[in-house]
């Protein structure tokens, strides 16, 4: 795993020395992401420069260096990632005349582009990566990013320039790059607490799409271009169903997985897994171990709080598969640590509030292994998330209901805010074992829900972000899809990259620690979706085949509980050890001289929230992690006041303020 960067100056005016000094300095601002070795490869008569840091996982040998040029010098990359199936593609490839100096994934990638060129060998391709290709012959650089988004990969024009690296970090440290907020990503990341792909916090920046290659010409023209698609793969998965029944399709899914985890278990440095005792991260474990002749090693963390705390199970999960089991409790001097690092760890506003404890556990691994496994992605496969269960309750009531009796109906309960709450509030904790809120807090939701129109509506209520396509062939869900299948093909485009993925790579990258994501082989993709949706979700139980695996490695009592996840007390925390760090953050006169965050919106949440009127966390958490990092970097500020996330849309292709072209892949 590694840190990736570079520029293109169209116009060749730089300097080789000049070139050679700016990448390193680009590279070296993401160093953490490859401590083990350094390169900068450039050529001044077109103006590129590709900068590379390595955290050396494959082929530890000076072999594995790079930049890494192809052997017949056509092809130059700096490559971020994982091929787990490079193995395979060297057999394919030697046979027809190529010969390898190493045992490198990356040269076995720059192999297969000379044979059978990018696009073909990204589809070939089992792999996580971020990766940017100086074609020499074309004079023409790619950038390439795998099919579910697990590597970050960030590109645009800055005066002239074109940068791109892993993180906004390596942008920022060409000497021409200016940063100014764009006020449509603020107002999105204010409603998400992240920035959806394409955008970026930074006007005239983008995203490179998940499965997607963004090629640049030499001149200045931009080409974005798919070689894997959710929508067709859906398309096609669903047009040859699964034809076997449930315990066949266990058992299809069990070889794959086994052979997924088998993969993603190669590596040339010490390796282990996170363990939360849920299904996922449990099965993940599991099937470790059963291809493991010495134990795995674990890590988790705990809570005092016992409704967030995981470790018990977590421990007995580790203890029934005879793991090496290592887990660290949370203090309050571990929170106020992690809370200052966050700006500089993501380098891009971002809330998701499990950030905390996904640094403290990688923090806690680093020390003992380079590589760890995690269980996500099988959220968004096979159904696993409440708003799922909320959600196709809450469509089939009001499809009952019309639209305007909704309305109506929404109307009265605002009038008459104690209108029908007992028996609101008794229903949802009851089926759906909800904390408890208080009352304005759960009635707002209630109303919210009549008011929505449609499916992306109500996904939206539930705080999804499928409402607001980057790129509508991307977004828009194949036909025939029920309710539930159309909210996890939005997760997997946007929520399971933009947030879960994003989280993942930042937290671990900042201790120098590989992430890897065995449910997250497209080939289980594509089987799940050949599957029906009651194999997966039936009468309120989740990620049926996944529990069904699961139950021949570890005794279901052990991981059957609520879940949840790396959930952690924000409401307290923001009552108690964080509220004077809140409270010099959003001060009325502090967002006043910064004119983007609306002072009397945010006075009175902290005002509710402190007295416990209503539970304003996620509101008060994505306003103070955009301020923490608005003071950690030198910004320019937005050119509107962002009041509330409300979106002002942009037509597809300005996000660069390039000139794009989007097409189907050939």
């Amino acid at each position: 795993m590694c840190g990736i960067a570079g520029f293109l100056d169209p116009k060749a005016s730089t300097p080789a020395d000049e070139l050679q000094a700016i990448g390193e300095a680009m590279a070296d601002r993401v160093a953490f992401r490859g401590p083990d070795d350094a390169g900068t490869w450039v050529d001044a008569t077109v103006g590129i420069a590709l900068a590379h840091r390595r955290l050396s996982i494959l082929d530890l040998s000076p072999e594995g260096h790079q930049p890494m040029a192809s052997a017949d010098g056509r092809f130059v990359i700096s490559f971020n990632g994982e091929i787990y199936n490079y193995r395979d593609l060297r057999a394919d490839l030697e046979p027809r005349g190529h010969q390898f100096r190493g045992h490198s994934d990356t040269e076995v990638l720059l192999a297969a582009f000379t044979e059978w060129g990018i696009l073909e060998t990204l589809r070939r391709s089992n792999g996580m990566f971020a990766a940017a290709v100086w074609d020499r012959s074309e004079r023409m650089l790619h950038l390439c990013r795998d099919r579910f988004g697990e590597k970050p990969l960030f590109y645009g024009w800055s005066n002239g320039l074109f940068l791109f690296g892993s993180e906004l970090k390596a942008l920022r440290g060409h000497p021409r790059f200016r940063a100014e907020i764009d006020p449509d990503a603020l107002a999105l990341y204010l409603r998400y607490g992240y920035v959806p792909a394409p955008r970026c916090i930074y006007d005239g920046l983008s995203k490179v799409l998940p499965g997607t290659v963004v090629s640049v010409a030499a001149p200045g023209h931009i080409e974005i271009v798919p070689y894997w698609s959710p929508r067709e793969a859906v398309l096609g998965a669903r047009s040859a169903p699964f034809l076997g029944d449930e315990r066949e399709a266990v058992e299809e899914l069990h070889r794959l997985l086994l052979d997924s985890v088998r993969l993603r278990m190669v590596a040339d440095v010490p390796l282990g897994a996170f363990l939360s005792g849920g299904i996922d991260s449990s099965l993940v474990v599991a099937l470790m171990q059963a291809q493991s002749s010495q134990p795995i090693k674990t890590f988790t963390i705990g809570f005092e709080r016992e409704e967030y705390d995981e470790a018990p199970r977590a421990r007995a999960v580790a203890a029934h598969l005879g793991t090496d089991h290592t887990e660290l409790y949370v203090t309050g001097s571990d929170t106020l640590s992690a809370v200052q690092r966050i700006p500089q760890m993501y380098d891009e506003p971002f809330s998701d509030s499990s950030q905390i404890p996904t640094f403290l556990v990688a923090q806690m691994a680093r020390r003992s292994v380079t590589v760890g496994l995690s269980g996500d992605g099988g959220d968004e496969l096979f159904a696993g998330y409440t708003r799922y269960i909320l959600g196709n309750m809450i469509w089939r009531i009001l499809h009952r209901i019309p639209y305007p009796g909704r309305l109506a109906l929404a109307y009265a309960m605002d009038a008459s805010p104690g209108f029908a709450w007992v028996a609101i509030e008794k229903t949802l904790r009851r089926v759906l074992g909800l904390r408890r809120r208080s009352a304005a807090d759960a009635l707002d939701s209630v109303t919210g829900f009549l008011r929505v129109r449609d499916a992306a509506a109500l996904y939206r209520q539930l705080g999804g972000s499928g409402g607001e396509p980057p790129y509508a062939a991307h977004h828009e869900p194949p036909p025939g899809l029920s309710f539930v299948e159309r909210i996890m093909y939005w997760d997997t485009l946007h929520y399971l990259p933009d947030d879960i993925l994003t989280k993942v790579d930042r937290a671990t990258m900042s201790v120098s620690l590989e992430a890897r994501v065995p449910l997250l082989d497209h080939r289980i993709f594509e089987f799940a979706w050949r599957l029906p949706l009651a194999t997966k979700f039936k009468e309120g139980v989740t990620k049926r085949p996944l529990r069904a695996i699961l139950d021949n490695y570890v005794p279901r009592e052990l991981t059957e509980r609520p879940k949840c996840g790396f959930a952690v007390p924000l409401a307290d925390w923001l009552r108690g050890p964080l509220c004077t760090w809140m409270q010099d953050l959003l001060a009325p006169s502090r967002l006043e001289a910064q004119g983007m965050l609306d002072p009397q919106q945010y006075s009175t949440a902290m005002s509710e929230h402190l007295s416990g009127v209503r539970d304003r966390r996620g509101e008060l958490w994505h306003a103070l992690v955009f301020q923490a990092w608005f003071d950690s970097y030198d910004i320019a500020g937005a050119k509107t006041r962002v009041d509330s996330p409300n979106i002002a849309s942009r037509q597809a292709g300005s996000y660069s303020g390039l000139s794009q072209t989007v097409r189907s892949a050939p």
